[in-house]
């Protein structure tokens, strides 16, 4: 067995080992709440839940995995991105019920749904998807909102005793939805009948009446969950660690679980956020959000399941669009570095992944020079040492370079080269522009970047007087007309000696 970075066994391994180990059939379940924008943040329990999924499957066990998606949940408020005059009077009703905020999606949730779903095909995350208005509407969850109304009390009595919170008289399990307005989260149960799968309610709009357990309503969350576990038979299931609090939602789950519905409780495994460099904890209702399929955009679907593989579940991921991000692609890319966890990278590459062998940051810097266009960057590549480097991958990671350099790059990584000699070089000093002709002297064709930094380096010992930081802004702004840019050895090479000498000299005249 591959081993994972601490040196030990990789923690879906040991996840995947303990649930065959069970002796239950495996079922893996990981869902969400459309209410936002599904950020990368929420991405890590599903790409966690996939990867017990498949280092189940690696050891040739059966195992299913699915995704809840709770669609049937109340609209809690008008989030900043909505327009209040709009949703406000909409509060309260399930999310599926709710108009898209573009009008393009037949629900509010699916607004949010379908581009999850368009990343997790990218990403190669296969799941049944559980629609939660659906489960409840096709009286699947019939049998266990019977039981949650049979077992209100003991329901009641755990959850007092685990959170310490008391439970009002008139509190039910189950939340029924009224006819009248819509709404979920205004109604009170007044009786139910198990034989006929109905609940009676009243509702605070004035309306009362009785309604069909099959879709008349849905079970409120602390009991919907365990519910859950028990009609889909799930048997492992990551979950933040705002539910993994003592008293929170799966302790209290597990016992209802249990003591209610007579079902053992899942195969935990509690993760920590991914938070956003600078930012802290993603959330969609504060905006403070990257989405996947944004992110996806940026980098090889790869590197973003690397990400949250080759981390313990329990671990804090600060996730940085700049350049990190490019530190990360290349992990993924190149096998035998140091700093790979191998059994992350088995994890993560999924299908389709052809490694590059360039060095992201590398192939950002090419990409400008040669302004982008496929063969003059291959061309590029070749004169800095790279050859035999595919041409198609190499067009699809342009595409990534593109857009990251748009959006996250720092302004010392963009650049444009000067057509002409830039009219900053006018304002450079004797010694700058002497400098730049004893380089300009020192170049020559067929140079590659190593040679190129020590000529450097040589001679800026030349001029002791001069701090070496002025002599190479001097460069930069001969190439570039501002004072930073990419290392220079490997730029200059990139560019072709030839042309920087020529260059050099002329910014020197």
């Amino acid at each position: 067995m591959t081993k994972g970075e601490s040196g030990g066994r990789h923690w879906a391994d040991e996840a995947a080992e303990a649930a065959i180990a069970s002796g239950r059939p495996v079922v893996v379940s990981s869902g969400i709440s459309p209410s936002g924008e599904i950020h990368i943040g929420n991405m890590r329990e599903v790409l966690t839940a996939d990867a017990v999924y498949r280092a189940v499957r690696d050891r040739g066990a059966d195992a299913s995995f699915n995704y809840v998606c709770d669609n049937y949940d109340p609209l809690r408020r008008v989030y900043p991105f909505l327009d209040a005059t709009v949703y406000e009077p909409l509060i309260g009703r399930p999310l599926s019920a709710i108009p898209c905020p573009c009008g393009a999606h037949a629900s509010y949730a699916d607004h949010f749904l379908e581009p999850f779903l368009a990343s997790l095909r990218t990403l190669r995350v296969t799941v049944t998807l559980e629609r939660a208005d659906r489960m409840y509407a096709s009286g699947r969850m019939n049998a266990v909102i019977g039981q949650a109304l049979e077992g209100r009390d003991r329901i009641a009595g755990i959850l007092t005793e685990l959170t310490g919170k008391a439970i009002g008289s008139d509190w039910s399990p189950f939340n029924p939805l009224c006819p009248s307005c819509g709404r979920i989260t205004h109604t009170a149960v007044t009786g139910y009948s198990v034989a006929g799968q109905t609940v009676s309610f009243t509702c605070a709009c004035g309306a009362s009446g009785e309604v069909p357990m099959a879709g008349g309503g849905k079970l409120t969350w602390r009991v919907d969950w365990p519910a859950r576990w028990a009609m889909l038979g799930v048997t492992v299931e990551p979950f933040g660690k705002d539910h993994a609090t003592r008293g929170g939602s799966y302790d209290t789950g597990a016992r209802i679980s249990r003591e209610v519905f007579g079902y053992e409780p899942p195969l935990p495994v509690p993760y920590e956020w991914i938070s956003l460099k600078g930012k802290g904890d993603m959330s969609s209702s504060k905006g403070n959000v990257l989405s996947i399929a944004d992110v996806l955009t940026l980098v090889p679907p790869e590197a973003l399941r690397y990400m949250v593989m080759r981390e313990k579940p329990q671990r804090t991921i600060s996730f940085d669009p700049g350049l990190p991000l490019l530190q990360l692609v290349d992990e993924v890319d190149d096998a035998e570095s140091s700093g790979t966890d191998s059994r992350a990278l088995a994890l993560s590459r999924a299908a389709g992944f052809t490694p590059i062998g360039v060095p992201f940051k590398h192939l950002v810097i090419a990409a400008q020079v040669a302004g982008f266009d496929v063969d003059r960057t291959l061309g590029v590549l070749e004169r800095t040492g790279y050859t035999g480097v595919d041409r198609e991958t190499v067009r699809q990671r342009l595409e990534y370079a593109r857009r990251w350099l748009a959006r996250h790059a720092p302004e010392d990584m963009k650049f444009e080269v000067s057509r002409d000699v830039p009219l900053k070089a006018k304002e450079l000093s004797a010694d700058q522009k002497s400098f730049l002709r004893r380089l300009a002297a020192g170049l020559s064709d067929g140079m590659d970047g190593e040679a190129v930094h020590l000529l450097v380096y040589a001679l800026a010992k030349e001029f002791p007087e001069v701090p070496p930081a002025q002599l190479f802004q001097a460069l930069y702004v001969a190439l570039l007309g501002k004072p930073k840019g990419p290392r220079a050895g490997l730029f200059i090479a990139a560019l072709g000696p030839a042309f920087c000498a020529e260059r050099f000299a002329a910014a020197a005249a």
